[in-house]
Protein backbone atom coordinates (compact mmCIF):
# COMPACT_ATOMS: atom_id res chain seq x y z
CA UNK A 1 0.00 0.00 0.00
CA UNK A 2 3.15 2.21 -0.03
CA UNK A 3 2.26 3.48 -3.36
CA UNK A 4 -1.03 4.69 -2.44
CA UNK A 5 0.66 6.44 0.75
CA UNK A 6 3.08 8.10 -2.12
CA UNK A 7 -0.30 9.27 -4.24
CA UNK A 8 -2.30 10.45 -1.40
CA UNK A 9 1.08 12.26 0.23
CA UNK A 10 1.56 13.89 -3.57
CA UNK A 11 -2.22 14.60 -4.38
CA UNK A 12 -2.08 17.08 -0.82
CA UNK A 13 1.34 18.60 -1.85
CA UNK A 14 -0.07 19.54 -4.69
CA UNK A 15 -3.58 20.85 -3.56
CA UNK A 16 -1.66 22.57 -1.01
CA UNK A 17 0.59 24.82 -4.04
CA UNK A 18 -2.91 25.72 -5.79
CA UNK A 19 -4.25 22.86 -7.81
CA UNK A 20 -8.06 21.83 -8.35
CA UNK A 21 -8.61 18.48 -8.08
CA UNK A 22 -8.82 18.22 -11.87
CA UNK A 23 -5.73 19.46 -12.62
CA UNK A 24 -4.44 17.19 -9.95
CA UNK A 25 -5.99 13.85 -11.33
CA UNK A 26 -3.91 15.11 -14.62
CA UNK A 27 -1.19 15.58 -12.80
CA UNK A 28 -1.17 12.40 -11.14
CA UNK A 29 -2.80 10.92 -14.79
CA UNK A 30 -5.70 8.85 -12.22
CA UNK A 31 -9.62 10.01 -12.10
CA UNK A 32 -10.82 13.23 -10.61
CA UNK A 33 -13.27 10.45 -8.55
CA UNK A 34 -9.29 9.10 -6.99
CA UNK A 35 -8.06 12.20 -6.23
CA UNK A 36 -11.10 12.55 -4.19
CA UNK A 37 -10.24 9.79 -2.36
CA UNK A 38 -6.81 10.82 -1.52
CA UNK A 39 -7.47 13.59 -0.69
CA UNK A 40 -9.99 12.48 1.98
CA UNK A 41 -9.74 8.75 2.98
CA UNK A 42 -5.72 9.08 3.05
CA UNK A 43 -5.47 5.23 3.06
CA UNK A 44 -7.24 2.06 2.46
CA UNK A 45 -10.05 1.15 4.10
CA UNK A 46 -9.60 -2.40 6.75
CA UNK A 47 -10.48 -4.60 4.40
CA UNK A 48 -8.22 -3.13 1.97
CA UNK A 49 -10.65 -1.37 -0.48
CA UNK A 50 -9.04 1.64 -2.65
CA UNK A 51 -10.42 3.04 -5.71
CA UNK A 52 -10.13 1.01 -8.81
CA UNK A 53 -7.92 2.90 -10.70
CA UNK A 54 -5.00 3.10 -12.26
CA UNK A 55 -1.57 5.44 -11.99
CA UNK A 56 0.33 6.39 -14.99
CA UNK A 57 3.69 7.54 -15.01
CA UNK A 58 4.75 8.30 -18.69
CA UNK A 59 7.68 10.93 -16.95
CA UNK A 60 10.61 8.43 -18.25
CA UNK A 61 8.91 9.98 -21.93
CA UNK A 62 7.99 13.43 -20.43
CA UNK A 63 11.41 14.66 -19.74
CA UNK A 64 12.91 13.70 -22.61
CA UNK A 65 12.39 15.69 -25.75
CA UNK A 66 13.58 13.05 -28.30
CA UNK A 67 11.66 10.29 -26.70
CA UNK A 68 8.44 12.69 -27.11
CA UNK A 69 9.35 12.98 -30.65
CA UNK A 70 9.41 9.19 -31.43
CA UNK A 71 6.01 9.01 -29.65
CA UNK A 72 4.56 11.58 -31.47
CA UNK A 73 5.96 10.15 -34.33
CA UNK A 74 4.05 6.60 -33.51
CA UNK A 75 0.43 8.39 -32.95
CA UNK A 76 0.88 10.58 -36.52
CA UNK A 77 0.87 7.36 -38.32
CA UNK A 78 -1.94 5.77 -36.46
CA UNK A 79 -3.92 8.92 -37.33
CA UNK A 80 -3.27 9.51 -40.64
CA UNK A 81 -4.42 5.62 -40.86
CA UNK A 82 -7.50 6.99 -39.07
CA UNK A 83 -7.72 9.73 -41.48
CA UNK A 84 -7.13 7.96 -45.10
CA UNK A 85 -9.99 5.48 -43.76
CA UNK A 86 -12.14 8.42 -43.66
CA UNK A 87 -11.01 9.98 -46.63
CA UNK A 88 -10.21 13.20 -44.51
CA UNK A 89 -6.93 15.06 -44.37
CA UNK A 90 -5.85 16.23 -41.40
CA UNK A 91 -5.97 20.31 -40.35
CA UNK A 92 -5.18 20.80 -36.79
CA UNK A 93 -3.48 18.77 -34.23
CA UNK A 94 -5.30 20.25 -30.73
CA UNK A 95 -3.01 19.93 -27.74
CA UNK A 96 -5.13 19.32 -24.39
CA UNK A 97 -3.54 21.77 -21.82
CA UNK A 98 -1.10 20.80 -20.09
CA UNK A 99 -0.15 17.33 -20.80
CA UNK A 100 -1.26 16.68 -24.42
CA UNK A 101 0.45 20.02 -25.12
CA UNK A 102 4.19 19.00 -26.10
CA UNK A 103 3.34 15.36 -27.77
CA UNK A 104 0.42 17.47 -30.10
CA UNK A 105 3.32 20.29 -31.10
CA UNK A 106 6.14 17.54 -32.24
CA UNK A 107 2.78 15.68 -34.01
CA UNK A 108 1.66 18.88 -35.70
CA UNK A 109 5.45 19.52 -36.72
CA UNK A 110 5.87 16.24 -38.20
CA UNK A 111 2.29 16.39 -40.18
CA UNK A 112 2.95 20.11 -41.27
CA UNK A 113 -0.60 20.66 -39.40
CA UNK A 114 -1.78 23.41 -37.84
CA UNK A 115 -1.74 23.53 -33.97
CA UNK A 116 -3.86 24.97 -31.29
CA UNK A 117 -4.41 24.48 -27.67
CA UNK A 118 -7.41 23.40 -25.50
CA UNK A 119 -7.39 24.65 -21.96
CA UNK A 120 -9.37 21.76 -20.28
CA UNK A 121 -12.25 22.72 -17.65
CA UNK A 122 -10.39 21.02 -15.04
CA UNK A 123 -8.28 23.89 -14.70
CA UNK A 124 -11.47 25.72 -13.54
CA UNK A 125 -12.52 26.07 -9.54
CA UNK A 126 -13.67 23.33 -8.16
CA UNK A 127 -17.23 22.40 -7.83
CA UNK A 128 -17.78 24.95 -10.57
CA UNK A 129 -20.45 22.43 -12.59
CA UNK A 130 -20.96 25.05 -15.16
CA UNK A 131 -17.41 25.77 -16.09
CA UNK A 132 -16.11 24.80 -20.18
CA UNK A 133 -13.19 24.35 -21.66
CA UNK A 134 -11.61 26.62 -24.00
CA UNK A 135 -9.52 27.00 -26.82
CA UNK A 136 -6.47 29.48 -27.19
CA UNK A 137 -6.43 32.66 -28.87
CA UNK A 138 -2.88 32.89 -29.51
CA UNK A 139 -3.22 29.81 -31.78
CA UNK A 140 -4.74 28.44 -35.04
CA UNK A 141 -8.54 28.44 -35.35
CA UNK A 142 -10.19 25.32 -35.82
CA UNK A 143 -13.51 26.25 -37.07
CA UNK A 144 -13.72 24.75 -41.10
CA UNK A 145 -11.01 22.33 -40.04
CA UNK A 146 -10.28 18.54 -39.61
CA UNK A 147 -9.21 18.50 -36.25
CA UNK A 148 -7.04 15.80 -34.49
CA UNK A 149 -7.20 16.05 -30.27
CA UNK A 150 -4.63 14.65 -28.44
CA UNK A 151 -4.02 13.93 -24.74
CA UNK A 152 -2.18 12.19 -22.53
CA UNK A 153 -4.21 9.80 -20.68
CA UNK A 154 -7.82 8.48 -20.72
CA UNK A 155 -9.02 7.93 -17.56
CA UNK A 156 -12.99 8.99 -17.19
CA UNK A 157 -13.26 10.51 -21.10
CA UNK A 158 -14.70 13.45 -19.86
CA UNK A 159 -12.31 15.85 -20.64
CA UNK A 160 -12.32 14.54 -24.58
CA UNK A 161 -16.39 14.32 -24.46
CA UNK A 162 -15.72 18.27 -23.38
CA UNK A 163 -13.06 18.91 -25.89
CA UNK A 164 -15.14 17.04 -28.97
CA UNK A 165 -18.05 19.03 -28.11
CA UNK A 166 -16.50 22.75 -28.11
CA UNK A 167 -14.23 21.29 -30.81
CA UNK A 168 -18.00 21.28 -32.59
CA UNK A 169 -19.75 24.44 -31.33
CA UNK A 170 -16.15 26.21 -32.82
CA UNK A 171 -17.14 24.88 -35.86
CA UNK A 172 -14.24 22.23 -36.54
CA UNK A 173 -14.48 18.42 -37.25
CA UNK A 174 -12.80 16.56 -34.77
CA UNK A 175 -11.40 13.09 -36.81
CA UNK A 176 -9.55 11.46 -34.36
CA UNK A 177 -8.21 11.23 -30.94
CA UNK A 178 -4.79 10.57 -29.99
CA UNK A 179 -3.13 9.47 -26.53
CA UNK A 180 -0.42 7.85 -25.28
CA UNK A 181 -2.62 5.35 -22.67
CA UNK A 182 -6.35 4.70 -22.46
CA UNK A 183 -6.98 3.52 -19.28
CA UNK A 184 -10.22 2.94 -19.94
CA UNK A 185 -10.67 1.07 -23.58
CA UNK A 186 -12.71 3.61 -25.79
CA UNK A 187 -12.87 2.61 -29.51
CA UNK A 188 -14.79 6.23 -30.08
CA UNK A 189 -16.01 8.81 -27.81
CA UNK A 190 -18.92 10.62 -29.25
CA UNK A 191 -18.51 8.90 -32.64
CA UNK A 192 -14.72 10.31 -32.83
CA UNK A 193 -12.26 6.99 -33.10
CA UNK A 194 -9.69 6.72 -30.45
CA UNK A 195 -6.15 5.65 -31.09
CA UNK A 196 -3.83 4.92 -27.98
CA UNK A 197 0.06 3.58 -28.02
CA UNK A 198 -1.01 1.97 -25.12
CA UNK A 199 -4.56 0.58 -23.96
CA UNK A 200 -5.06 -1.13 -20.09
CA UNK A 201 -7.51 -3.95 -20.13
CA UNK A 202 -8.88 -5.24 -16.70
CA UNK A 203 -9.16 -8.82 -16.05
CA UNK A 204 -11.93 -9.55 -14.03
Amino acid sequence: MKKIEDLSQKADELQHSGLTTGQIADELNISTETVVWLLTNKKPSPDGTVPKDLSVNWSALGQNATRLRCTAQILCDMVSEVAVGQKEYIDVIVGVSSSGVPVASFMAGEMESEFTVYYSKKAKIDGDTEAKGAFSRNFTEVRGKNCVIVDDVISSGRTLTDVIAQTRAAGGNPIAIAVLVDKVGFDEIDNVPVTAVMRVTRLG
